[in-house]
């Protein structure tokens, strides 16, 4: 039988120790290889002007700025903290010329219409207020034949999973943060409706144990 789901938090990871154990587990993520940056890449987010929602401390952005040439990012960040460690982060990767953090909702970014070829987002699916707003504005500051790449969690993901998940979680700190994420995540189905409600063409949502996938264009 499905959960139903647990609104977790509408306004990120706020307060320096938090930001500072989410930077730790993501920091692992990136050194186990198990950052998405391959993932985006394939869905054929490779040149361009891009918009991250969601950075968090920035490592994703990051790993996929380092593998790619002439891009330049902008990542949109609603915890001023975090954009403190992502800038810093940015700083260690020798990328600070190349992105951009601000301070800022998705449900209405204070960005320009058309200003972006991609947009790509890993994570933060799960907090947003009102996910079709937030896709909606996406498809607003997209270039036209601008293409989405946006994955999370999975709340249907099989117990099993979300053992290994728990276990192998670091800083041990983070773990109540993953169950809530995981409560508050959507299912395919759940994700396909509210997309079906948005003005993307192409729409396409894939699952893996672990979590989703979205790809989508505007068209």
């Amino acid at each position: 039988m499905k959960k139903e789901r647990i609104i977790e938090t509408m306004e990120g990871i706020q307060g320096e120790f938090n930001v500072a154990a989410y930077n730790e587990m993501q920091r692992h993520l990136r050194d186990k290889g198990y950052m998405e940056t391959n993932d985006i890449l394939k869905s054929g987010i490779t040149s361009g002007s891009v918009l991250e929602v969601g950075p968090g401390p920035g490592y994703l952005g990051l790993e996929w700025l380092s593998k790619t040439e002439g891009t330049d990012l902008t990542c949109l960040e609603i915890s001023p903290e975090m954009i403190k460690m992502a800038c810093k982060n940015a700083s260690e990767y020798n990328l600070q010329d190349r992105v951009t953090y601000k301070q800022g909702n998705a449900l209405s970014m204070p960005l320009e219409n058309a200003a972006y070829d991609a947009v790509f987002s890993n994570g933060s699916l799960h907090e947003w207020e009102d996910t079709a707003t937030v896709f909606t504005e996406m498809y607003r500051v997209l270039k036209p034949s601008g293409k989405i790449f946006v994955s999370d969690l999975r709340r249907d993901m099989s117990g099993l999973i979300l053992f290994f998940m728990k276990i192998n979680v670091k800083p041990k700190a983070i773990k109540p943060g993953l169950i809530s994420s995981v409560n508050a995540a959507y299912t395919k189905e759940e994700l396909e409706k509210i997309l079906g409600s948005t003005p993307f063409s192409g729409i396409q949502v894939k699952q893996s144990p672990f979590g989703l996938s979205v790809t989508a264009l505007k068209g």
